[in-house]
């Protein structure tokens, strides 16, 4: 029985190649988008989840009101946490970041990225593979160092690393330890170290530090809200009071006035794509274009299957002889439901084998787009993959099967069963739905475009087009005595000899970078009004380089002394903030430290576009010291004429005196920003194409269908032409059902569309309107394209000899 089936349906694809080909390429494009998606999928869901502590563990994030949410800012509680919290087991601070440095072993020298302060307790919140030595002690002191597998790899090559010294910031560390890690995390280190218990003793009766990323594992993770109220109890008591009590208020009118410091524990298993925060070492994952990839996703696969069942039910009124014989022979019902779902399964099959091929072939592409390495592997995977497989055969296969076998035997053999109606409306629908689906894909592309196009030509508020951004090691040890006046010497030595370098028009610096906003906040009273700005210390003529206006004042200039003492500047949110229409000349209180507003700095966007412009201070270093400190890029005003010239001798320059052991690396400002909504391109480009694909499934389906329609009217169409009808009026007679189907569709999609773009712009502080103009776009263009490939179907069938059609009659 098999070997029968098999020979009928290779004879089906002998006699229907193209249409075969349509169909199979089809349902493979749509396969293989869902299994991008499925592959982004569980790489970002396997985030910690090879972890065994990952219920019990969870991130500490402070929220100090006003949208002003910290991951990595948690007070030293340091005994405080065993004693306070006893649902507590264990807990592990750590810097919340990666630094890099410059590794030495022997002649050897290294540049490593990842590099992590973390207490001894580390290992056993991540607990890697260990390979050497034991983690348990590898972290006692300050003196050891564990190294992943790789970099040890780099640095000591076949070398037995263990017990090895290995000279980094300014002091020897000991090799105690060696790890891999096999599962995706969001700490994945080269090399740890414990500076942590030196930094937290200092810092143990700062209570206004929140400087430092903690974990907690719990005995019972429903005991969650209870450690969080406890947390807050304690910020309460050590901190709200005393504070309050210097402000001379209660501590109830000082929560009210400047908000209450609140505890937010976020449980490692979901740390990756639910944070509040987006500060983890390895970055946050985007939920939302996850969600948004996986549902066009699977959106196309649906379009794929309703293209497949539309084919299926169109091509079996070519087989109901077939099938009305194999009936008059004893074929049962059951039995022809059988084979026309075996042949589902067997096309299912070589769709799929040619979906693997396209995404294999994709792949590099894919990762590219993506920043990740995706591979075809996994038992999950591959039984995500046969589940696929069996809906499409389930959706796809069972339904046509069952609506072949339902042919009438009698009305089959006659030979008018090609004139019945049978099946009619469900191709209609189901063609319908794929006008809908691939308006939705049409519109959407057009808005989310537009949204990007939007951000990328926006005034930002600055021009950086020929500024270039230096990455700055700022390294200092701040034990040394005079360490910051040593940092500011350093950096005016850098920038007085930049300056000579023929084409540097203006060399500048600040604890901010463009895109990535200040490196720290603190907030300020002003009257009866807290704020809390982002910090912005600066030399003298940054502003003025970047083109920044200032709307009221004056600048911060070196001919004023005070300039460096206590003079300060607001931008316009901070000003609408302390509500004071003439802030020149007035007083804010920062830090303990009263400052004067000299100037009124226009707003401009230091971070993405999909965030408000956020309330700034600005100051000179030297007004407040210490933020040389935060000073991690230069920023280097370059004549365009004489780029090419000067950035070989900044280079030169700068690898011999600035940063020797580290490399030159460079941006331009204005590229630094748009880094800010590449999420956001990529989104569009993988909209585009999405639409692209759709479009073409679509396209495949109407063809098909078409020749298809038109194939069983051609002896009306045939009668038509001898009674003279015109090839004008076939037309129109054979496209108008077609019209009316793309225009059903196209309302159909209308609210989904609006509905669900409007939300995706909401993630936009700054977002376009929808107008009409891309749905208006979006119609003509759907329009166009059923009408070239239904017309030119139909034009072929005008041109026929109706001699072919009617000699039988």
């Amino acid at each position: 029985m098999l070997k029968n089936w098999i020979r009928i349906f290779l004879y089906q694809i002998k006699n229907n190649k193209f249409f075969t080909a349509l169909n199979v390429l089809g349902l493979s494009m749509g396969i293989a988008g869902l299994i991008f998606a499925i592959l982004y999928w569980n790489d970002e869901q396997s985030y910690n989840a090879w972890n065994p502590g990952k219920d019990n563990i969870f991130y500490t994030v402070t929220n100090f009101g006003e949208g002003n949410i910290w991951g990595s800012s948690t007070a030293a509680l340091g005994p405080r946490i065993t004693t306070a919290l006893p649902e507590v087991e264990s807990f592990c601070y750590t810097d919340g970041w990666y630094n890099n440095g410059v590794f030495k072993y022997k002649d050897k020298k290294q540049l490593i990225e990842k590099v992590m302060s973390a207490q001894q307790s580390f290992f056993s919140f991540f607990p890697y593979k260990i390979l050497k030595g034991n983690a348990a002690t590898a972290l006692a002191d300050n003196t050891g160092m564990a190294l992943s597998e790789p970099t040890a790899k780099l640095l000591f090559g076949n070398e037995d690393p263990l017990n090895k010294q290995l000279y980094y910031d300014k002091k020897y560390y000991t090799i105690t330890c060696i790890y891999a890690i096999e599962g995706r995390s969001s700490y994945e280190p080269a090399v740890v170290i414990n500076d942590m218990d030196a930094k937290l003793k200092e810092s143990e009766e700062r209570w206004g530090s929140f400087s430092y990323a903690l974990f907690l594992k719990l005995k019972n993770p429903a005991d969650a809200d209870i450690v969080k109220a406890k947390m807050e109890k304690l910020y309460f008591d050590y901190r709200t009071i005393p504070s309050a009590r210097e402000s001379g208020m209660t501590p109830q009118e000082y929560e009210k006035k400047y908000e209450k410091t609140l505890v937010i524990l976020e449980p490692l298993k979901t740390l990756r794509l639910h944070s509040l925060v987006d500060d983890n070492p390895e970055g946050r994952g985007n939920l939302q274009f996850l969600i948004i990839m996986v549902s066009l996703s699977v959106l196309i696969l649906i379009l794929s299957i309703v293209n497949y069942v539309n084919l299926a039910t169109a091509s079996a009124i070519k087989r109901a002889k077939e099938v009305g014989v194999r009936k008059i022979l004893g074929a049962s019902k059951a039995n022809i439901i059988r084979q026309f779902v075996f042949e589902t399964v067997l096309t299912t099959l070589f769709a799929i084998l040619l979906s693997l091929v396209i995404v294999e072939l994709s792949l590099p592409h894919y990762n590219n787009f993506l920043n990740k390495v995706l591979v075809i592997h996994g038992s999950q995977f591959y039984l995500q993959l046969v589940l696929i497989f069996v809906i499409v055969v389930v959706i796809a296969g069972i339904f046509p099967a069952v609506y072949v076998s339902n042919f009438e035997t009698l009305k089959v053999l006659k030979g008018n069963f090609g004139r019945s109606k049978s099946g009619v409306w469900l191709r209609n629908s189901m063609l319908i739905l794929q006008f809908a689906i691939a308006s939705f894909f049409i519109v959407g592309s057009y808005i989310v475009y537009q949204q990007v196009d939007y951000m990328s030509t926006k005034d930002l508020g600055f021009n950086g087009s020929q500024v270039i951004d230096v990455e700055y090691n700022n390294g200092y040890d701040y034990k040394q005595e005079g360490f910051r006046e040593k940092l500011m010497q350093k950096f005016y030595i850098t920038k007085d000899r930049l300056l000579k370098i023929k084409g540097v028009k203006q060399v500048s610096a600040g604890s901010f970078a463009f895109g990535g906003g200040a490196i720290n906040t603190s907030g300020f009273t002003y009257k009866d009004v807290f704020v809390q700005p982002q910090n912005m210390a600066l030399d003298f003529n940054l502003l003025e380089m970047m083109k920044i206006k200032i709307k009221e004042g004056r600048n911060l200039s070196e001919k004023f002394s005070s300039d460096t003492i206590e003079s300060a500047l607001l931008n316009e949110t901070a000003v609408r903030m302390i509500k004071e229409k003439d802030p020149i000349g007035k007083e804010v209180m920062w830090n303990d430290q009263k400052l004067k507003i000299v100037g009124v700095v226009s707003d401009f966007h230091n971070k993405g576009l999909n965030q408000d412009i956020p309330p700034m201070i600005f100051f000179h270093f030297k007004t407040v010291p210490w933020m040389i400190q935060n000073v991690h890029s230069i920023f280097i005003d370059i004549d365009p004429k004489e780029l090419q010239a000067a950035l070989p001798e900044i280079e030169k320059y700068w690898v011999a005196n600035v940063d020797p052991d580290y490399p030159f690396k460079y941006q331009f400002v204005d590229k630094r920003f748009a880094r800010t909504y590449e999420g956001y391109a990529k989104q569009r480009n993988l909209f585009s194409l999405l639409n692209l694909v759709v479009i073409i499934i679509a396209l495949f389906g109407l063809f098909a269908l078409a020749s298809y329609s038109i194939q069983r009217r051609m002896k009306e169409i045939a009668i038509r032409k001898t009674l003279g009808a015109e090839t004008q009026t076939l037309l129109k007679e054979l496209s108008k059902q077609y019209v009316v189907f793309c225009i059903i569709g196209f309302v159909i999609a209308l609210f989904p569309a609006y509905m669900l773009l409007d939300k995706w712009l909401d993630n936009f502080a700054f977002r376009i309107n929808i107008s009409p103009l891309p749905f208006i776009i979006g119609f003509i263009l759907l329009m166009v394209l059923t009408l070239i490939v239904v017309l030119s179907k139909a034009y072929q069938a005008t041109r026929v000899n109706v001699l072919k059609y009617l000699k039988y009659e």
